[in-house]
């Protein structure tokens, strides 16, 4: 299988919130779809082992900022790149909030749509929910942030790893620790957990 063809697949980048009690926390993904009029629905896909995931699911409420293509790679890194589990991603952070109380992105994003989850769907690495739209708004009239211009213009490129004598033995993913075991990482290779790609691996020596 050509898995670089899933790349011809049309995506968004946004940051999506939730609350439970006194806990917001929030992760970027990059699916949403609106599959549903009167009343209009979304459908949202979120990696299982997300921290977001574990709050949206007893919650039922969230927040998803649509980043816009002034985005910056640091802004995506610091809700993307890290876990909720081992740092408060909104401290020292002033956000304003939806209807819900929940905090999203005031800047580099060109709108925000608050849900109500209606049902969920276990995918086996992700979930997914289906929400009922209850607000909606227009922040900017800047263009949305899509998946491929992530990948060209925000996203840095990889370093090479470094010379030396040590053997590789395996590839770690940098986004969710997954494992490839194996010397060589094939340049097309797609983490099966977080569906992130070669880029986002690092050696791991003998």
């Amino acid at each position: 299988m050509d898995k670089k063809a899933i790349y011809s697949l049309s995506y968004g980048i946004f940051m999506l919130s939730t609350k439970l009690g006194d806990k917001a926390n929030g992760c970027i993904i990059n699916t949403c779809i609106q599959v549903a009029n009167n009343p209009t629905r979304v459908a949202i896909s979120v990696l299982n082992t997300n921290y977001t995931c574990d709050l949206l699911k007893e919650s039922g409420v969230f927040a998803l900022s649509v980043l816009d293509e002034q985005c910056t790679f640091d802004s995506i890194k610091h809700f993307g790149f890290q876990s909720g589990r081992d740092v408060d991603k909104f401290e020292g952070i002033k956000m304003p909030e939806d209807i819900n109380g929940i905090p999203y992105m005031g800047w580099y994003a060109c709108a925000v749509i608050s849900g109500r989850v209606v049902e969920r769907h276990d995918l086996g690495t992700h979930t997914l929910f289906i929400a009922e739209v209850v607000d909606a708004k227009t922040l900017s009239d800047k263009a949305p942030l899509t998946y491929a211009d992530y990948q060209a213009h925000v996203k840095p490129k990889a370093d090479k790893p470094p010379k030396t004598d040590k053997k590789i033995v395996g590839w770690r993913c940098k986004i969710c620790n997954y494992v490839y075991e194996g010397s060589e990482l094939p340049a097309d290779y797609v983490c099966p957990l977080c569906g992130h790609g070669a880029d986002d691996f690092e050696p791991i020596y003998e």
